[in-house]
């Protein structure tokens, strides 16, 4: 067995025993009980964390895209102080803000998940293209290709994974903040553990906290896998061009 498997699976290993004694704590009975409720509640966090997400990946990229282009060479690092102001606000103070503007609900919940999701993006998506070896760029330019034809052919895939790491980051503060909303109104997996917060009820709290933690890494395991199809899927396009 060579070291890099023996390493996986002691990783495995740990994980599922580290499982087991939380499922062990919180206790079967209580699962069962809360059964219905995690069901539902997950779903919804599910829904808060697409919904913000679609909406930063939309912005995020494409303000990342905009400030990396030649034109804003200057004034790219000023305009990215902006995005730097707005992630040093606690969550707290965002949904304070969105509260006095949208109201008790879901709405505010999803304008502070995606203030808090922006930034990664955004940062990556405008390291990625800037640090695009040049000599890539002058091909694309020698082959004729224009400006957009340049980004999306040349440029975009050879940043793809600069890119997805920023997206996976913003997926992780996203799942782990969704529970707050819980405090504004809205449904997420904070309706287990706020309310086991306040019940000093232990096992509830720590059903809907391993809930949340489950769920990011499922999710940062889909985003990976996404990006290393994309990956691979770039490479066999590669492949067949120079053949």
């Amino acid at each position: 067995m060579t070291p890099t498997l023996l390493r996986r699976g002691c990783g495995i290993l740990c994980a599922v025993i580290f499982c087991w004694l939380i499922l062990k704590w919180i206790g079967w009975a209580t699962i069962v009980e809360f059964r219905a409720d995690l069901l539902f509640y997950t779903g919804q966090h599910l829904l808060l964390v697409l919904i913000s997400m679609a909406a930063a990946l939309v912005v995020g990229i494409a303000a990342g895209v905009g400030l990396s282009r030649p034109s804003m060479a200057g004034s790219a690092e000023r305009f990215m102080q902006v995005f730097n102001i707005a992630n040093t606000v606690p969550p707290m103070a965002v949904l304070a803000i969105a509260l006095a503007f949208f109201g008790i609900g879901a709405i505010s919940a999803v304008l502070a998940l995606w203030l808090a999701a922006l930034l990664p993006i955004v940062r990556n998506t405008y390291q990625g293209l800037r640090n695009v070896d040049p000599a890539l760029k002058e091909a694309a330019k020698g082959l004729g290709m224009r400006p957009l034809q340049s980004l999306l052919k040349v440029e975009l895939p050879n940043a793809w994974g600069v890119i997805m790491n920023g997206i996976r980051i913003a997926l992780a503060i996203n799942v782990g903040s969704a529970p707050i909303s819980f405090l504004i109104g809205a449904n997420s997996l904070g309706n287990l553990i706020f309310p086991g917060i306040y019940l000093n009820n232990a096992q509830q709290m720590l059903l809907g906290a391993f809930a949340t933690a489950a769920l990011a890494l499922v999710l940062d395991g889909l985003a990976a896998l996404i990006s290393h199809c994309l990956t691979a899927f770039q490479g066999n396009g590669a492949v067949e061009e120079a053949a």
